[in-house]
C-alpha cells in the first residue's frame, strides 16, 4: 500500500496555516525558505508574486523532495507600484495614504512542488476598494499595530475591514492564500481537503 503523501508549506506566514486548517488541511511540515523578495527592476506585482511563490516552492521541495510542497506570496499594488510589508509606522503610514480613497489589487502566487520535480503554479487577484481616510483614522489604525509586517500595511481580516468599501474576487487571496485556487493545485498533486478527503 503507498504511503499517503506528505504535504509541506514553504511560508512563515500564520495566517496561511489558518486558511489551510479552514479547508481540512494540516501540513506534516513547515519551512522557512530563505528567499530573496526584492522586486526586479520593472517587475510587475502580479510577476512578483507569482516568481516568488515558485521560488518558495522550489526551495522547499529542495529539503523535502518527496513531499508535495505549498508555496505562496502576497504582493499589494497600487497601479504598477509594489507597496511594501509594513515593519514600521511611517511605511505603513505611505501605503494607507496611497490606498485611501482609491482601488489598489492583491495578487498571490500560490505553486505547489511535487516529487519527482513538477511545479504548478497559479495567480490570484483581487480589486479592494477603500474609503477616502481621515487623519483620524489612519492614526487609529496605525495604533492598533495590526499593520506591522503586512503586504500594503493592513490586515483585511482585522479592524481595517471597516474601512473597505468593496472587494471584487477572493477575501482569502486578501488574507494570503486563495483557497479555490490552492484546493484545485493540491487536488491536481494528490492532496485532497475537506469535503473531498
Amino acid at each position: 500500500m503507498a504511503q499517503p503523501l506528505r504535504l509541506v508549506l514553504a511560508s512563515a506566514s500564520p495566517r496561511r496555516l489558518d486558511l489551510l486548517a479552514q479547508i481540512g488541511l494540516k501540513p506534516d511540515a513547515i519551512v522557512y525558505p530563505d528567499v530573496d523578495e526584492t522586486p526586479r527592476k520593472g517587475e510587475l506585482p502580479r510577476d512578483l508574486a507569482l516568481r516568488l511563490a515558485e521560488a518558495k516552492a522550489r526551495a522547499g521541495a529542495a529539503a523535502h523532495p518527496d513531499a508535495v510542497v505549498l508555496g505562496a506570496d502576497t504582493t499589494v499594488a497600487v497601479g504598477r507600484r509594489n507597496l511594501p510589508k509594513a515593519e514600521d509606522e511611517a511605511t505603513a503610514r505611505k501605503c494607507l495614504a496611497l490606498m485611501s480613497g482609491r482601488r489598489h489589487r492583491v495578487h498571490t502566487g500560490v505553486a505547489v512542488g511535487m516529487p519527482g520535480g513538477a511545479l504548478r503554479s497559479r495567480l490570484a487577484s483581487t480589486v479592494v476598494s477603500v474609503k477616502r481616510l481621515t487623519e483620524q483614522e489612519i492614526a487609529a489604525y496605525l495604533a492598533s499595530g495590526e499593520w506591522r509586517g503586512k503586504a500594503g500595511g493592513y490586515a483585511i481580516q482585522g479592524r481595517f475591514a471597516m474601512l473597505v468599501s468593496s472587494i471584487n474576487g477572493s477575501y482569502s487571496n486578501i488574507v494570503g492564500l486563495p483557497l479555490f485556487e490552492t484546493a484545485a493545485l493540491l487536488r491536481g498533486a494528490g492532496i485532497t481537503s475537506w469535503p473531498l478527503r
